[in-house]
């Protein structure tokens, strides 16, 4: 039973700050946001929130550093790289709460996708990357321009899945192709104008690409990395010190909502009521397959099922695993993001580790679940990349799949377990 479905035994916190403004970017992902206003979540918690739409996360993060915003939807990897050092500021920052897991995918422009579709012969994922392989290599021989994909910031889950996927089908992201960066929801006319050939993005604009015929998806993200991470509430330390009874109720509202969502049932209402909320510029049609995991890889192709392409709550998808952040860590590492900043010198694990511990901090989460009477984790890391289905850790506790692409595993030592 959800804590939502309990209200006479909720915790009575008594918020230090009633009044909140939360930064979103608009995608069918931030529905955890849009739901606990719209079914009066946040009210129940004693809290007053305006959510503002943003139109890049460069501005979400701008506006939580210096305290515009309380508080903040934000990509898994951005409080890491904020804390890091990276980019043009530095501020610790705090992720107490998953919000969702998956929901991106990579997106083709259909024109490639059909020239790399004769070249294959098969429309299948590992025989379109071998051909786009094939197909980066020959236009490198003849020295035309290289092509140009997108991602939606420097330090995101999406940027470490694009990686991971050119990688895979033998593609240097650093030497071979042209990476930028354009705000969500500026990709689909890019993809349409010829300016990038394919994006690494959340739902819905690969949806909205592929029923506007100009883009076909490739690849989910699900695909890449079973079940990591993506969006996360993020504030400043700072913030969440000064703000500890605040923190718990915003926290336990985007709980209950994640909850809700999770159910089948409530999916392709949420999708109803994230399009009447006006805060995506897509219809309705657009938002609902992606949370009822029913996509289109291509506008004239048959409906696929993809039951975990977004997960918000089943699987533990709302705890804070410091190792996943760990792992993020060592993959900006490894594509040299982390050169030149604080940590250059910290090319052992144990820096990373402490710092993916401290930003990843689970004791507010484990602090809330014990006041809702939730179960828990039996320990704060777990290993990724070993699991094909579904799994239970040595507490009994169920977890999802967690393979990777390139069949990498990751397995902390729980000698380093904060």
């Amino acid at each position: 039973m959800h804590a939502s479905e309990t209200p006479d035994q909720r915790p009575d916190y008594h918020p230090e700050k009633t009044r909140l403004t939360l930064g979103f970017i608009p995608l069918t992902d931030c529905a955890p946001l849009i739901l606990a206003r719209e079914r009066g979540l946040f009210e129940r918690w004693g809290l007053d929130v305006e959510l503002r739409r943003e139109v890049s996360w460069a501005n979400i993060r701008d506006r939580v550093i210096v305290g515009e915003f309380d508080g903040a939807q934000m990509l898994a990897p951005m409080p890491l790289a904020c804390s890091a050092g990276l980019g043009s500021v530095t501020k610790p920052m705090l992720a107490p709460l998953v919000l969702s897991l998956n929901g991106n995918a990579i997106t083709l422009a259909a024109g490639l996708h059909r020239e790399l579709l004769e070249q294959a012969g098969s429309s299948d994922e590992p025989a379109i990357g071998r051909a786009l392989k094939r197909l980066v290599g020959r236009e490198q021989a003849e020295g035309r321009p290289k092509r140009t994909f997108a991602t939606v910031f420097p330090y995101s889950m999406h940027t470490l899945q694009l990686h991971l996927w050119l990688g895979h089908h033998g593609i240097d992201p650093d030497r071979d192709v042209r990476i930028v960066v354009i705000p969500p929801p500026q990709m689909v006319a890019n993809l349409d104008q010829g300016h990038i050939d394919g994006f690494c993005v959340g739902e819905p604009w690969n949806t909205l690409a592929v029923q506007e015929g100009v883009g076909h998806i490739a690849i989910t993200g699900y695909e890449i990395w079973n079940n990591s991470p993506e969006k996360v509430l993020g504030v400043t330390r700072d913030w969440a010190a000064a703000h500890p009874q605040t923190l718990k109720a915003l926290m336990a509202a985007l709980y209950e909502a994640c909850a809700w969502l999770d159910e089948p049932a409530h999916r392709l209402e949420a999708a109803r009521l994230i399009a009447e909320a006006h805060v995506i510029d897509v219809p309705e049609e657009a938002i609902a397959p992606a949370l009822a995991g029913r996509l289109r890889m291509g506008r004239d192709e048959p409906i696929v099922e993809c039951p975990d392409f977004t997960v918000f709550h089943r699987h533990a998808a709302n705890y804070p695993w410091w190792s996943q952040a760990w792992w993020m860590l060592e993959r900006m590492r490894v594509n040299g993001d982390l050169a030149g900043g604080p940590l250059e010198d910290a090319t052992g694990l144990v820096p990373l580790a402490r710092l993916a511990a401290e930003v990843y901090d689970d004791r507010p989460y484990r602090d809330l679940m014990r006041d809702l009477g939730q179960a828990l984790p039996s320990a704060r890391g777990k290993p990724e990349g070993i699991h094909s289905q579904g799994w239970r850790d040595a507490g009994g506790f169920p977890l999802g799949a967690d393979r990777l692409i390139d069949g990498q595993t990751f397995d902390p030592p729980r000698s380093d377990e904060p």
